[in-house]
């Protein structure tokens, strides 16, 4: 069911509003760890792609329930490190667990941190739910040290494609979250001020055996439905029924598709 807020001036520019951002992964945190396989192996790939160097202090932007937050620690165990989300709830769950000197409310695109602070930011799959890419990566700049690493996963169009063409079958409303254009990446982080090193996507794909455990999974990690266009209240059977019945169409032998477009991004801060 929507919630009662408002529409937000974010919204009507076609921006997920932060305030529902926030309080959805709030609602997930304690659920969020038992679905949230392809966010780990994502997390880990990007870890295998930061420079050998180890920092003196790193941020976890976006830390969640700080399952990297303590991967950090582990990897950097002379380092200070700084966990940050939006979700007040993520960090209520995560501040116990541990791994960080501190764990801080705050959004990425005003970070409540200050200037060249750290050696490392790194963010993975947090980018996606920011609307204004530009302003994380320069406060990502401000944030780091000279020769300091920005390290991010993101999400792009293409993602949950399966889901958007199915629903598209049944009405014309956004169930989906949107994403931006790997173009768009592209094109950002080299206009960032920052050294691009690497930047990728790659295409995982999860399988499901009906529609209900995919819809299921998305709203234990917090990561349904929260752009605007959004239909209202609660979804009819026969809507969620005609939704199934496009979706079957595409079946494979291991089960239903759900195709995540990554984006796996390292950027440098000119020494």
């Amino acid at each position: 069911m929507a919630d009662a807020l408002p529409v937000t001036p974010q919204e009507e520019a076609g921006l997920p509003d932060k305030r529902r951002v926030a309080a959805s992964f709030s609602r997930a945190a304690a659920s969020y760890d038992g679905v949230a396989s392809l966010q780990r192996e994502v997390g880990e790939a990007l870890l295998a792609r930061l420079p050998h160097e180890a920092p003196a202090c790193w941020v976890d932007l976006g830390c969640g329930t700080g399952y990297f937050t303590r991967a950090l620690a582990a990897r950097f165990p002379h380092a200070s490190g700084v966990a940050v989300d939006l979700a007040e709830g993520m960090l209520r769950h995560a501040r116990p667990l541990g791994g960080a000197t501190q764990f801080i409310a705050g959004d990425a695109e005003h970070l409540p941190l200050r200037n060249s602070m750290c050696d490392l930011v790194f963010t993975s799959l947090a980018l996606q739910w920011c609307g204004d890419l530009a302003a994380v990566l320069a406060e990502a700049r401000r944030v780091l040290k000279p020769g300091g690493v920005f390290a991010f996963t993101s999400l792009c169009v293409g993602t949950l494609q399966e889901l958007r063409d199915s629903w598209q079958a049944v009405d014309g409303f956004v169930h989906v979250n949107r994403f931006r254009r790997f173009d768009d990446y592209q094109q950002q982080c080299g206009e960032s001020g920052l050294r691009l090193l690497h930047l990728n996507t790659e295409t995982r794909t999860l399988y499901f055996p009906d529609v209900r455990s995919l819809t299921h999974e998305l709203k234990a990690l917090g990561a349904h439905n929260v752009n605007p266009g959004r239909p209202g209240g609660l979804t009819g059977r026969a809507r969620l029924r005609a939704l199934a019945a496009a979706y079957e169409r595409l079946r494979e032998p291991a089960g239903l598709p759900a195709s995540y477009r990554v984006v796996y991004g390292v950027l440098q801060k000119e020494s």
